[in-house]
């Protein structure tokens, strides 16, 4: 064939097929761009709303992770254009793929559920580093998450990585606000008004006082007398406080407590054993032998 005809054939696709190869880079690249700049200033906008560092940083996070979704859907739209556009049949290779998807898929499936957990446990906020939280069996303070995993490290300092597919149930210890919890115990013998006048009296000098003042949102609330222990009458109250500060406010709430009990003389039981022998027939105690052992003298004594 005559090269002339090659040449005229090769500009006759370039104008048609290659002007349209052309349009759709062109547009693809335009959308890569617009949807960078869309996202940019979307999560721009909403974190000025609000002042808060980790807020920010999961917003960041999201923000890449759906840019990134998109510009892998505007890729994956515009490759499949130009190849129908060079006349490369899209049925084969996109069941080719399919399996290929379908075979990693297969193989990475954990971690595509830890990548899904992770997303929407950012995307609902429910943890952020700093929190205190019990996931997986383990307490601790979130020192990173990501879509990949979530990073505590307990009380000990064992730092413990789990996996966001392997989060069932999250408790969050440190969200908007915490409560601290009071089972006080005291003798059957005092009176129960008189603890609960005690005890409103030093939740209102803990309020306050300046180093615990802001920790703390609301008064003490009384439940009232809650239950009959073996020894002891059981008070339940509890406390409203700022996230986190719970265990803080309530070690020194225990310790004013204690100190104005022994001041007032409140009895705090401890478990007591008695030992009852019994009645014979003629109702008369039978006599305790008590045998008491010396221990032996040192010699030259």
């Amino acid at each position: 064939m005559d090269i002339n005809v090659y040449l005229k054939e090769i500009s006759s696709w370039l104008l048609s097929h290659g002007v349209r190869i052309l349009l759709i880079i062109v547009l693809a690249l335009i959308a890569l761009k617009a949807a960078k700049i869309l996202a940019r200033r979307l999560f721009s906008v909403v974190q000025r709303r609000k002042d808060d560092i980790e807020f920010q940083k999961r917003t960041e996070t999201l923000g890449s992770v759906i840019r990134h979704f998109f510009n892998i859907i505007i890729i994956i739209v515009a490759t499949i254009m130009v190849m129908g556009e060079v006349g490369i049949a899209i049925g084969p290779v996109l069941t080719a793929a399919g399996v290929v998807g379908l075979s990693v898929g297969i193989g990475a499936q954990g971690l595509v559920k830890d990548f899904i957990s992770g997303f929407f446990i950012l995307f609902e906020d429910q943890i952020r580093v700093g929190d205190v939280i019990e996931i997986a069996g383990k307490d601790g303070v979130v020192e990173k998450i990501n879509l990949r995993m979530t990073i505590l490290r307990d009380m000990s300092g064992n730092v413990h990585y789990i996996p966001n597919g392997q989060i069932n149930l999250v408790t969050n210890k440190t969200k908007d606000y915490s409560y601290f919890l009071l089972e006080i115990g005291i003798a059957y013998r005092e009176d129960v008004d008189e603890v609960f006048d005690v005890i409103k009296g030093v939740d209102e000098a803990l309020r306050s006082d300046p180093d615990y003042h802001d920790d703390i949102f609301e008064p003490i609330e009384i439940f009232g007398l809650d239950k009959f222990g073996d020894s002891s009458v059981i008070i339940k109250a509890r406390t409203k406080t700022k996230p986190g500060k719970q265990w803080r406010v309530a070690r020194e709430f225990n310790r004013r407590l204690k100190i104005k009990f022994d001041e007032k003389n409140i009895e705090i039981p401890f478990p007591h054993l008695t030992l009852f022998l019994g009645k014979d027939k003629q109702s008369e105690a039978p006599p305790l032998n008590v045998v008491i052992q010396a221990k032996d003298k040192p010699s030259g004594l």
